[in-house]
């Protein structure tokens, strides 16, 4: 029996329908991204594990872990970064996995709403603890044409809930200890959730 011409065209209509929608479900879970709970508000975070796939899997491990929970953000200063991530209320850092190798010459920049890895002066020092930068700090990029110099590694960036960053970024801080630039409101992270795990559920 012949196939009436309006009936292909309906079905080459829904199977581009179907193919189109299947590609955008295909993108959007090609996307790792993560939700903060805090005691400030939610934002989320996307991750780039093709830029920085060792920082990422170093990161995604401690969300699994449940590491983040109940840690703060225990320094943040005004127009600059907020840092968190490995301190608990009362300024006890918890202990941490090997440090990770540091990724920073990825071609990620530290930009207003990236989120990059803290450490020390060693440039391979980066454990758990992570910064927001609240504005455009390129002098914290690995240095351009210099070999051997590493800067400081962007893993990801803000998707949603920059109000709660730039809420953070301008709490009162003060000296606890021997600890400055601390909110002296405590500034707690609830939960850090993969967000792909949230809609399995």
């Amino acid at each position: 029996m012949k196939v009436p011409h309006n009936m292909q065209f309906n079905t080459i209509k829904h199977w581009l329908c179907a193919t189109v929608l299947a590609m955008l479900i295909t993108n959007v879970h090609a996307e790792t991204q993560v939700k903060f709970e805090t005691s400030q508000g939610d934002f989320t975070v996307v991750l780039y594990p093709e830029r920085a796939p060792k920082t990422v899997a170093n990161f995604l491990q401690y969300v699994e872990d449940g590491f983040y929970e109940k840690t703060i953000f225990h320094r943040v200063i005004r127009g600059f970064m907020a840092q968190g991530g490995g301190f608990e209320r009362d300024l006890q850092q918890k202990p941490t996995r090997e440090p990770v190798a540091n990724e920073s010459g990825n071609g990620l920049l530290n930009e207003t709403g990236t989120i990059a890895m803290a450490r020390t002066n060693d440039p391979n020092s980066a454990t758990a603890q992570f910064f927001i930068n609240l504005k455009n700090n390129r002098f914290l990029d690995a240095p351009e044409g210099q070999a051997g110099k590493a800067g400081y590694c962007v893993f990801g960036k803000i998707t949603s809930g920059m109000d709660v960053i730039k809420q953070i970024g301008v709490t009162p801080t003060g000296y606890v200890g021997r600890f400055g630039d601390v909110p002296l409101k405590p500034i707690t992270i609830k939960s850090v959730t993969l967000l792909s795990k949230v809609a399995d559920k």
